[in-house]
């Protein structure tokens, strides 16, 4: 009598065991099959985003430099998740090569190109620079200013810069001066008003 109640009790808890097995190892393929299709979307996604930043990228280049190409490039294309990027520019006039390889105006005008073309996929109603400019030549900011400012409609740009010529295409200016040896005074001056004055 003995015996038959310990095997039932160990049958008991064999039972409750392979239900817990069988379920454990449902759990496991349906967290397998889980990631299988967010691996699938995430990878979808990716190549949409990174189709439509390297439009974007392509385009803003071409407009800040009139003219020339420049595009992204993986390294692996067949392992998106784990691969890297590579930028390939032409500025008019040159050959396609890596952004490692131009000045220091271009590459700066290379990333702003790719800054303002992930901006696009995902713009933001405000975006903060600071002194993306200051490797730029006069013609060169304002190009960038043109291009920030029609921009503007969809996002307001706040802008740290030393240039006359990005100031000139400002709003609004804040600044910094000291009239007194020692004493710092923040100042404001409108420039919309002025400039549809100027065009009145």
């Amino acid at each position: 009598m003995m015996a038959l109640d310990e095997y039932k009790e160990t049958a008991e808890r064999h039972g409750f065991l392979e239900a817990q097995r069988k379920d454990l190892i449902e759990s496991i393929e349906n967290t397998q099959e889980t990631i299988k299709e967010i691996d699938q979307i995430s990878r979808t996604k990716f190549e949409e985003a990174f189709a439509r930043i390297n439009e974007n990228f392509g385009v803003v280049f071409s407009r800040l430099f009139q003219g020339g190409q420049a595009f992204l490039r993986l390294t692996d294309q067949e392992n998106t998740a784990e691969s890297g990027l590579e930028i390939v520019a032409s500025p008019p006039g040159k050959k396609l090569q890596n952004v490692l390889l131009l000045s220091g105006g271009e590459k700066s005008l290379t990333a702003l190109a790719l800054l303002v073309g992930i901006f696009q996929f995902q713009p933001s109603p405000f975006c903060a620079l600071d002194e993306v400019d200051a490797a730029l030549d006069e013609t060169n900011v304002g190009r960038l200013a043109d291009l920030l400012h029609s921009l503007s409609k969809e996002t307001q740009f706040l802008l740290v810069t030393h240039s006359k010529r990005m100031m000139q295409a400002a709003d609004m200016i804040y600044g910094v001066t000291m009239q007194e040896p020692g004493v710092s005074k923040v100042i404001s001056v409108h420039l919309a008003k002025d400039k549809q004055r100027a065009t009145a």
